[in-house]
C-alpha cells in the first residue's frame, strides 16, 4: 500500500493553520435543512460501528457504506448499521471504491498504520474527514495528513475526535491556567496505567495478526502512541506546546503472548521553556487504572483524570471542577455534533496540526524509548522514519474467521 510522505519541521507542525474560507453552505454543499449528511465508514472493528451509530443517533447522518478488511466485519457493521450488502466494501483497496462513492463524510477508524492512506484519499476525493486517534504511527503519516488537510481547508472538515479537549472541565480548567491561577508552569506527570486489552483472534496467522493489531508496533505504533497519546495530548494542551526533546526507557516483560509491543514506557519529556514532564505507562496492570496529566506551577497544582476528577488548587483559591464522567462517549458524541455541524453550516474545522503535534509527542517518546538515550524533536523528524509492518495476508484472507 502507498502512502504520502514527506518532510515536516517543528515550525510545520506548530504554525497556526491560515484563516479558512466561509462558503455558502447552499453553494458549496447543497444540504436542504432536513437533508441527512452521508457518511462512509472505513475500519469496522469496535469503536467503528460504534462511532457511526453515534453519528445516527445525536445527528442528521445516514451510514451509506462501510469498509473493513475482513467480510465478517462489514456484514455485521452493514446489518447494524442498515447499509445495504452492495455498499459493504472488503479488502486492502476496498475503501477506495467507498471514497469514490456518493458520500459526503468519511469517518475513519481503522488501525492507525492505515490512516494517512485513507485519510488523504478522502480529503483529496472531495470528503469531509473523520478521524481517530493517533493520526498516524510515523512522521511521513502525520504530514500527509496535516498537508491534506491544508490543501483542502477551504472547503472541507478534518476533525481528530479527542475527547478530552471536548469535555467543559478540562476546557475550563486548561482556561484558567492560561490566566495564570497556577502561576508559571514547572513541572508535570503523565500516565496511562490501565489492564491488558482482550485479542481478538489466536495469534499465529497474517489474518490473526491483523485482527490483533493493537498488539502490533508497526499496525498501531505501539500502545505510547495508539493509547498513551490521550494523557500527553492533555499534557500538551496544558503546556502550550509540544516537547523539544525526551528520553525513556521500557520494554516487553509482563505481556508476551502476542505481538510485538511494550507492555511498559518511561519517559522524560523536556518542553521549550526547561519544564519537564516525567510520564509512564502500562498496559498489563491489575488493581489500578488510572489515565492522569498533572501540572505544577509556582502558584498551583492542574490534575486531571480521564472520566475522573477535574481541578485546580491555587494559592489564590480553588477550581473544584468535578468528575469527566462517560468521558470516552459524551467526548465523542461532542465531537460527532461539531463536526456535523461544520459540514450544514458550511464553516469547516480542523485540528490536525494539533493532533499531529500530539502523535509526533508519542513517537518521540517511542523514539528515545527503543533507544534509550536523549532524542530530540527535530531529530526524529528529520529522520522521517516510515515503518512497514510487511503484511503478508493469504488470498483467501478476506473470508477468514477468526480463531
Amino acid at each position: 500500500m502507498e502512502q504520502a510522505s514527506g518532510g515536516i519541521n517543528r515550525r510545520g507542525f506548530l504554525k497556526t493553520a491560515a484563516a479558512l474560507t466561509v462558503v455558502v453552505p447552499s453553494v458549496a454543499w447543497g444540504y436542504a435543512a432536513n437533508e441527512a449528511v452521508r457518511l462512509g465508514l472505513v475500519g469496522c472493528g469496535g469503536r467503528g460501528p460504534w462511532v457511526g451509530d453515534l453519528f445516527q443517533k445525536h445527528t442528521n447522518t445516514k451510514v451509506v457504506a462501510v469498509h473493513d478488511f475482513f467480510q465478517d466485519r462489514v456484514d455485521t457493521a452493514g446489518e447494524n448499521l442498515g447499509v445495504e450488502p452492495a455498499r459493504r466494501y472488503t479488502g486492502l483497496d476496498g475503501y477506495k471504491e467507498l471514497v469514490a462513492s456518493d458520500v459526503d463524510a468519511v469517518a475513519v477508524i481503522s488501525p492507525p498504520y492505515f490512516h494517512p492512506e485513507q485519510a488523504v484519499a478522502a480529503l483529496d476525493g472531495g470528503k469531509h474527514l473523520y478521524l481517530a486517534k493517533p493520526i498516524a504511527v510515523d512522521v511521513p503519516g502525520c504530514t500527509a495528513i496535516v498537508e491534506a488537510a491544508k490543501r483542502n481547508g477551504a472547503k472541507l472538515s478534518a476533525w481528530v475526535d479527542f475527547q478530552t479537549r471536548m469535555d467543559p472541565l478540562y476546557r475550563e480548567a486548561v482556561k484558567r491556567v492560561r490566566e495564570g491561577m497556577i502561576g508559571t508552569l514547572v513541572c508535570g506527570q503523565a500516565y496511562y496505567e490501565t489492564g491488558r486489552l482482550g485479542l481478538h483472534a489466536t495469534p499465529g496467522t497474517e489474518p490473526a495478526r491483523l485482527r490483533n493489531w493493537v498488539f502490533d508496533k508497526a499496525l498501531s505504533g505501539d500502545i505510547i502512541v495508539e493509547q498513551n497519546i490521550h494523557c500527553l495530548d492533555v499534557a500538551n494542551w496544558i503546556f502550550g506546546t509540544h516537547p523539544v526533546k525526551a528520553h525513556g526507557y521500557g520494554g516487553r516483560k509482563a505481556r508476551t503472548d502476542v505481538g510485538d509491543c511494550w507492555d511498559h514506557f518511561l519517559v522524560t519529556y523536556f518542553y521549550p521553556d526547561g519544564q519537564m514532564l516525567d510520564f509512564h505507562s502500562n498496559q498489563f496492570a491489575t488493581g489500578f487504572d488510572d489515565i492522569c496529566a498533572r501540572v505544577y506551577g509556582s502558584e498551583g497544582t492542574i490534575d486531571t483524570h480521564y472520566a475522573g476528577l477535574v481541578k485546580i488548587g491555587s494559592k489564590s483559591g480553588t477550581y473544584p471542577g468535578g468528575i469527566a464522567e462517560n468521558l470516552y462517549e459524551t467526548g465523542t458524541v461532542a465531537n460527532v455534533k461539531d463536526f456535523h455541524a461544520s459540514i450544514v453550516d458550511g464553516k469547516p474545522i480542523d485540528n490536525t496540526q494539533e493532533s499531529a503535534n500530539s502523535t509526533m509527542t508519542a513517537i518521540l517518546g517511542r523514539t528515545a524509548a527503543y533507544s534509550g538515550r536523549d532524542v530530540t524533536w527535530d531529530e526524529v523528524v528529520a529522520a522521517n522514519e516510515k515503518l512497514d509492518p510487511k503484511l503478508d495476508l493469504p488470498a483467501d484472507a478476506v473470508n477468514s474467521k477468526p480463531a
